[in-house]
C-alpha cells in the first residue's frame, strides 16, 4: 500500500497548490472555476481508485481492526490525520466551517468519497452503523437526571416522562421546528435517553407550540431542515445529514446498541414510538413518520417531502416512502412536490389514523396505552427486519453519502436555499 499512499498525497498536494493560488471560490471568474473543477476531479478520481482497493483496510486500521467504536467526526478526522491526500486536514476543515455554503471549497464531497467506500463493505460499514447506534456521551451524563426527575429541558426538544411514556416535545418555535444541528444533537440524546430508562416502555414525538405570529399557539410538527442554516454552511455532511440519519433515526426504528451480560440474545434496546403531527410535516419531518410504529394526524394537517425543489436527496425517504406509498405517489411527493392533505384518501399510507385536533391528546394517550406490550416490541423489530433489512439500509446509505455531499455543493442547491432562506421560517402556504 506504500506505492498508492504515495500517489494519493502527490494527487492531493498537486490539486491543493492550484487551489491555494487561486481567489476565494466565491470570488473565481469562470475560468479560474473550471481549474479548479479539473484540479478536484483530478484528486478525486485517484482518491476513489485508492479507496476502492484499500477503503477497507484504512477503515480496520482507524478502528484497531473493529475493535474501536468511532463515531463519524471522529472516523473522518483520523483518516484525514492518516492518509494524506485523502480528506482535508483539521485546519481547512475548520476554516471552512466559519464560511457561507456559497464561499466553501466542497472539501465534504470528499468525505462522502470515503464514506461511501466505508459503509459499501459489509463488514466495515455494519461496524460504522453499529457504533452510530450507541448512546451519546451526552446521554449516558445526563441519564442519571433524567432517571431522578423524570424530566429535562436540552434546549430544542423538551423530554419528559409520564408514566411508563416518554413524551418527547420539539420546541423551536423560531424556526416551526426546521432541523439544525443543535436539534439533531439533542433529538440524538433524547432518544437515548428514553430508551436508556428502564421506566420508559413507550416513547411519543409532538411538536411544541409555536409563536410565529401566523401559528401563535399553535402546534406544529416540523418544517424540515432549516433552510436558513444551511444557506450559512451550517449544515454539515456528517454533523446534520449523516448523524440525522445513522444517529437517532436509526435508534427509533432498529434500538439503541448496548453490551451488557444479558444483551447476547438482544443487543439492542427497542422501544414503540407514535408521532402526533400538527399543521404539518414537511421534508425531514415527512421522513421522520416513516420509521414510526403509529402516526396520528390531525385533520387540518399535511404531509410533503419537496426535495426537488430544495434540490437535496430526502434522507432515506427515497428508501422508505417507495414503500409505504408505491412508486407513483413517491415520484409525485418527491419530484413533483405534491403535498398529502390529512383528509384525503392516500395520507392514509403514510398515516394510521386522522384524528380531529382537539382529541389529538385522547388519541395519544390510547395509541400508547395500546402500544405499551413487551411483545409488540418483539413484533416491531420482525416487522422492522422484514421491510427494511439492515443490509439494504446499508446500502443506501452509501450511495446518500456520496450524492447528497454532490447535492449539497452544487450550484442549483446554493442558487435555491439563497433564495428560500430568508422565507425559510414563514409560513408554507
Amino acid at each position: 500500500m506504500a506505492a498508492a499512499r504515495r500517489t494519493l498525497a502527490e494527487a492531493g498536494e498537486r490539486a491543493d497548490t492550484l487551489l491555494a493560488a487561486l481567489p476565494e471560490p466565491a470570488d473565481r471568474t469562470p475560468e479560474q472555476q473550471a481549474l479548479a473543477t479539473d484540479a478536484k476531479n483530478a484528486a478525486r478520481s485517484v482518491r476513489s481508485r485508492f479507496l476502492r482497493l484499500h477503503g477497507d483496510a484504512v477503515y480496520q486500521h482507524l478502528t484497531d481492526g473493529h475493535r474501536l467504536d468511532l463515531r463519524l467526526p471522529e472516523l473522518v478526522a483520523g483518516a484525514a490525520a492518516g492518509w494524506p491526500g485523502l480528506l482535508a486536514n483539521a485546519e481547512r476543515t475548520a476554516a471552512e466551517q466559519g464560511r457561507p455554503q456559497a464561499a466553501k471549497e466542497d472539501l465534504e464531497i470528499d468525505q462522502g468519497l470515503f464514506l461511501r467506500e466505508v459503509l459499501r463493505s459489509p463488514a466495515s460499514g455494519r461496524h460504522l452503523i453499529d457504533a452510530m447506534a450507541l448512546p451519546t456521551a451526552r446521554a449516558l451524563q445526563l441519564l442519571p437526571e433524567f432517571q431522578r426527575t423524570g424530566e429535562l429541558d436540552l434546549g430544542s426538544v423538551r423530554l419528559e416522562r409520564r408514566g411508563s411514556a416518554a413524551h418527547l416535545t420539539m420546541c423551536r418555535p423560531d424556526c416551526l421546528n426546521a432541523e439544525d444541528e443543535r436539534q439533531v444533537e439533542d433529538m440524538e440524546t433524547a432518544v437515548d435517553l428514553a430508551l436508556l430508562d428502564p421506566q420508559v416502555r413507550v416513547c411519543v414525538l409532538r411538536g411544541g407550540e409555536m409563536t410565529h405570529p401566523r401559528y401563535r399557539g399553535r402546534r406544529v410538527f416540523s418544517a424540515g431542515i432549516n433552510l436558513k442554516s444551511l444557506h450559512s454552511g451550517e449544515i454539515s455532511l456528517t454533523g446534520f445529514l449523516l448523524r440525522r440519519e445513522l444517529g437517532y433515526i436509526n435508534k427509533i426504528l432498529r434500538g439503541l446498541r448496548v453490551e451488557h451480560a444479558g444483551s447476547w440474545h438482544t443487543p439492542v434496546i427497542e422501544k414503540p414510538w407514535v408521532a402526533a403531527v400538527d399543521t404539518f410535516a414537511i421534508g425531514g419531518g415527512a421522513q421522520l413518520l416513516m420509521v414510526f410504529d403509529r402516526v396520528l394526524a390531525a385533520a387540518d394537517s399535511y404531509v410533503s417531502l419537496p426535495a426537488a425543489q430544495e434540490g437535496i436527496v430526502p434522507g432515506a425517504g427515497n428508501l422508505r416512502l417507495s414503500r409505504l406509498a408505491g412508486g407513483r405517489v413517491s415520484r409525485q411527493v418527491v419530484l413533483w412536490g405534491r403535498r398529502i392533505q390529512a383528509a384525503e384518501p392516500d395520507a392514509r399510507l403514510l398515516v394510521d389514523e386522522v384524528v380531529e385536533p382537539d382529541r389529538m391528546d385522547q388519541a395519544v394517550a390510547e395509541s400508547l396505552e395500546r402500544l405499551d406490550s413487551p411483545a409488540v416490541v418483539t413484533n416491531r423489530r420482525m416487522l422492522n427486519l422484514a421491510e427494511e433489512p439492515p443490509e439494504q439500509f446499508q446500502q443506501y446509505m452509501a450511495e446518500f453519502a456520496m450524492q447528497q455531499a454532490l447535492r449539497l455543493y452544487s450550484q442549483d442547491v446554493i442558487g435555491k436555499v439563497g433564495r428560500f432562506s430568508a422565507a425559510a421560517t414563514t409560513a408554507r402556504s
